[in-house]
């Protein structure tokens, strides 16, 4: 009976124990990393057994929203460095833990079947372009740099009548795969996980230049230590090999 006893007490603490060190990270991330930390994350749980990576994929802006307003979040990747500056500067991130992890490019697509003769930007001003896809430039860093590129080119007041805004990047991806416009502005790593569309253009080097990905740790994260381990495990060759394989480039740790 005293066996027994004892057995019970070392189980139930055993498995007190368990709980404690099984923890659950929560990633807010740009949506178009989605594809990406999948596979990433699914490599992360398989060598921390101990650790869960629950994601939240959406544009960065409603994730920047959504951390001000109190909801669960360890570490914030964003698309622009807009939304983390704007963390940043209300305290809500650790400071010392913000890096820039990767680099993208946007692009012009069309859909696959496309007639369009399109190779450069400034086409859009085109008659025959009546329907552009685009991320709102308010929240979607895409279609922030989008715009920035048509300002560049000239062209943006031009083609704004045009423009159709998507809640975020894959969203102007199914439009474009849909045949819901002509053309749409999205970046590189999107454009190529699907097989409906075709990149027509890339976008102005002194855009592309300056597209960048930060992360931090938010400071209201229990968290920290597990966290800081998931962003090492980001910044290295496992990982960078699944980015690169979307067309990502990853930066210097």
């Amino acid at each position: 009976m005293f066996k027994l006893a004892v057995t019970a007490i070392l189980v139930l603490a055993f498995s007190g124990c368990s709980q404690v060190q099984s923890i659950t990270l929560n990633i807010s991330a740009a949506a178009s990393l989605t594809d990406a930390l999948q596979e990433i994350n699914q490599l992360y749980e398989e060598d921390n057994p101990d650790v869960k990576i629950q994601p939240n994929y959406s544009s960065s802006g409603n994730l920047q929203t959504q951390i001000e307003q109190g909801a669960p979040a360890d570490i914030f990747i964003s698309a622009a460095s807009k939304q983390m500056d704007a963390l940043e500067s209300k305290d809500l991130i650790i400071g010392s833990t913000r890096q820039d992890l990767l680099n993208n490019r946007v692009v012009l697509i069309v859909s696959s079947d496309s007639a369009l003769q399109l190779d450069d930007f400034s086409d859009l001003a085109g008659e025959s372009i009546q329907k552009i896809a685009m991320g709102d430039p308010e929240f979607v860093p895409v279609g922030t740099y989008g715009k920035s590129a048509l300002e560049l080119l000239g062209i943006y007041e031009q083609v704004q009548p045009k423009l159709i805004l998507g809640s975020d990047v894959r969203q102007v991806l199914s439009y474009v795969e849909n045949g819901n416009v002509d053309a749409g502005i999205v970046y590189s790593t999107d454009a190529a996980i699907s097989n409906l569309v075709k990149i027509a253009a890339d976008g102005p080097d002194e855009i592309n230049d300056k597209i960048v990905y930060p992360l931090a740790i938010i400071k209201t994260s229990k968290h920290v230590e597990a966290a800081q381990a998931y962003i090492d495990f980001l910044f290295g060759s496992e990982a960078g090999t699944v980015f690169e394989k979307y067309g990502f480039k990853v930066l210097e740790d």
